[in-house]
């Protein structure tokens, strides 16, 4: 059983706990936008307008909120370039870089059986 010490930080993780910080991680990851993101950035930095092209389909307000909550959870850097008008680029942190690795596995496993599976695909 997972316990959680005075400071509010769990001594073990288990994702299958109601209150584990882990699931919060893994809402962020398993998101369509949070995974696309990712490894769209896993050849280097980007700016905004280049992953929103890269991203077909992507709202800039679902962009923006997904940037955010990655760089939020220490997933990307933003760096900001002072210029007119001002260039910012996003990049993989050494913790999204991590990430990428077991999220590319999941892209690569979704193209290999997407028809292997039952129903239509969904656009």
């Amino acid at each position: 059983m997972t316990s959680v010490c005075e400071t509010g930080r769990h001594r073990t993780h288990d994702v299958y706990e109601a209150q584990c910080p882990c699931r919060a991680m893994l809402d962020l990851l398993a998101n369509k936008w949070s995974a696309l993101a990712i490894g769209a950035l896993e050849d280097g930095p980007l700016r905004f307008g280049e992953l929103r092209r890269r991203l077909q389909g992507v709202s800039p307000k679902v962009l923006t909120q997904t940037l955010r909550r990655l760089e939020e959870h220490g997933i990307l850097d933003r760096v900001v370039y002072p210029a007119v008008p001002l260039h910012v680029e996003y990049s993989l942190s050494e913790l999204g870089m991590s990430a990428a690795v077991p999220l590319a596995a999941v892209r690569d496993w979704v193209e290999q059986n997407i028809d292997k599976t039952s129903g239509p695909p969904k656009p």
